[in-house]
């Protein structure tokens, strides 16, 4: 366990405070297609490396696993003399940057009414991004507050996030992971929640289509009010 779960953790247990029920919402593969902004982002950056890549190499090497270890693997295989750790950090800052321009077209009404539906029923809901948190912040202003957070996601796992940046949210925002649900929008995000102990709803386009999506409580095709009333149902929340 990291320094900085363990510490997030203590410090949970400490304060009296206890969110009861809560929904952390990854929003880059949900609330917009992600998948899609990484791929090409991907894409752009094997290009200029002049090393293939198709939708088939990126599932078949990069989807789920550590951005420069994933890379690492497939360089070896194409035997380039590439820099697998170069190749991650180009992708990696591409991804943001593109993402710094649509997380915030992305806070539709549609999504607004997904937050606000949850948070009239005093559900925390954690709305996690890789974008840079400053430059994205204004875009959610009317909807955060206490129960609506923004939080600033740093995992470098190629389309989705390990257990423990689940329960790192958690922990982060007061929260429990047993009473707390996860919307992701890939098959690995489902199996990583499920393993850090919470319940996994997942969104679900083309591009991830292929993926094991098994275990969710429900898929999605979109983030509403439609959505948000199953989420409160699972949470067992009235």
């Amino acid at each position: 366990m990291s320094e900085e779960l363990s510490a997030a953790q203590d410090a949970m247990a400490d304060t009296k405070e206890e969110i009861k029920k809560g929904v952390v919402v990854e929003f880059d593969f949900t609330a917009l297609n992600g998948a899609e902004i990484l791929y090409k982002a991907a894409a752009d950056v094997m290009k200029m490396d002049e090393v293939p890549f198709s939708a088939r190499i990126e599932a078949q090497y990069l989807a789920g696993g550590n951005y420069q270890g994933a890379i690492a693997e497939y360089f070896a295989e194409v035997k380039t003399k590439k820099t697998a750790a170069k190749a991650a950090k180009d992708i990696s800052e591409a991804f943001v940057k593109a993402l710094n321009t649509a997380v915030p077209k992305a806070v539709t009404p549609s999504f607004v009414n997904f937050v606000k539906t949850l948070v009239d029923k005093d559900v925390r809901v954690v709305i996690s991004t890789r974008a840079d948190i400053e430059t994205v912040k204004p875009a959610f202003e009317p909807i955060l507050g206490d129960m609506a957070v923004l939080h600033q996601e740093t995992a470098q796992t190629y389309g989705c996030v390990k257990w423990d940046a689940w329960r790192r949210a958690c922990a982060m925002n007061k929260l429990r992971n047993f009473t707390t649900v996860a919307v992701t929008g890939s098959g690995y995000g489902v199996k990583s929640a499920l393993l850090a102990g919470l319940g996994a709803f997942a969104v679900v386009n083309d591009h991830v289509a292929y993926q094991d999506f098994g275990g969710a409580d429900d898929v999605f095709t979109t983030l509403d009010t439609a959505a948000a009333k199953k989420i409160l149902s699972a949470l067992k929340v009235k």
